[in-house]
């Protein structure tokens, strides 16, 4: 086992920080929007949301190489703004683990908002609380939990995608490879040991954010 490289490690962590605020901002509203709106499609919205969960990585990692891609408008819109393609760089991971990770927020989030008591929600009506004041200071906070163990969940998935991420960022050393995908090159060169030392390392992370999710789950009981 030779010397081993973390830069895989500290750039998962990037990808997966930076993929989960993105995330748990979209996730969130999503989620209320869903818990509390009625409205027409509202199950298509859902549907389409949760496709990341259902479509093999490389279907979805193949929609997003269209979509932002250099002959797509995003893709063109980006290498306008900052002078470079957006595929093929860890920008490019970080879109590729947001997509990846939204349903685990989303779903976790809404069931959490759904479960508040409407009482809660009717009485501050009656004392002048409504739209944006409403969610920010009860509905939200009640289903505080629920909405952090989306978070989480959706951190850990941003942390081990593999196959959206490969298709859009590829594996560039010391530029786009992540831990998974430093994971999947050791064993290619069979380089066995420090593959197995990688995927032990990503294994803890996912243990400690599981652990904390349950921890979560059993105090909202």
């Amino acid at each position: 086992m030779g010397d081993i490289d973390w830069f895989p490690l500290l750039l998962s962590l990037r990808v997966a920080g930076i993929a989960t605020l993105l995330t748990s901002v979209v996730g969130v509203a999503g989620a209320y929007a869903l818990a509390r709106f009625r409205f027409p499609g509202r199950g298509l919205v859902e549907a389409i949301a949760s496709l990341p969960i259902v479509l093999p990585p490389t279907v979805l990692g193949y929609y997003l190489l269209v979509s932002i891609g250099r002959n797509s408008p995003i893709g063109r819109g980006y290498e306008a703004v900052f002078g470079q393609p957006l595929v093929f760089t860890w920008q490019a991971a970080v879109v590729a683990a947001a997509v990846a990770s939204l349903p685990y927020c989303l779903r976790t989030a809404r069931a959490a908002i759904t479960a508040v008591d409407a009482g809660y929600e009717e009485a501050a009506r009656v004392a002048g609380l409504h739209g944006a004041r409403l969610a920010f200071t009860v509905t939200l906070p009640l289903a505080g939990r629920g909405i952090v163990a989306g978070i989480s969940l959706a951190f850990a998935r941003a942390l081990g995608d593999f196959g959206t991420t490969i298709m859009v960022a590829g594996n560039i050393p010391g530029r786009t490879q992540t831990m998974p995908i430093a994971v999947y090159d050791r064993v290619q060169a069979f380089d066995y040991a420090t593959a197995g030392m990688l995927a032990a390392v990503l294994s803890v992370v996912a243990i400690v954010v599981l652990l904390g999710v349950r921890r979560l789950e059993r105090s909202a009981l």
